[in-house]
């Protein structure tokens, strides 16, 4: 990721993806999934959200059907991301040294937010 700025969206977004995913997974809605966010220079909200279940959604549920939840209960512009997974904190010396993700916060600081679903609503 670019240097340790969660303003810049290949980071914020990346981890908001995870959350994303973590979840949908969780929540029972699919057994797994594949989040693609796609941003503009200049544009808050995401161009696109892609959500690929293979084949795996809870019956009833399609990847549309999904996207309407998505679009329900995350706000994905950058500064919304910064803030619900309070990315602001000095938490980029963990993730550089083991990675950013499905591991838990060894200092118990709070820091992988992104790791803990969110519980979600239709």
């Amino acid at each position: 990721f670019s240097g340790k700025d969660p303003s810049k969206v290949d980071r914020s977004a990346a981890y908001a993806a995870r959350w994303v995913a973590k979840s949908l997974v969780a929540a029972g809605y699919c057994k797994r999934v594949l989040v693609q966010l796609a941003y503009a220079i200049g544009v808050a909200e995401p161009l696109s959200i892609h959500l690929e279940t293979y084949g795996t959604a809870k019956a009833g549920y399609d990847d549309e059907k999904l996207l309407a939840i998505v679009n329900k209960n995350f706000k994905l512009r950058p500064y919304d991301i910064i803030k619900e997974l309070n990315l602001r904190r000095p938490i980029y010396f963990q993730t550089a040294r083991f990675g950013h993700f499905g591991r838990k916060d060894e200092n118990n600081n709070g820091g992988f937010t992104w790791e803990e679903p969110k519980k979600l609503v239709e």
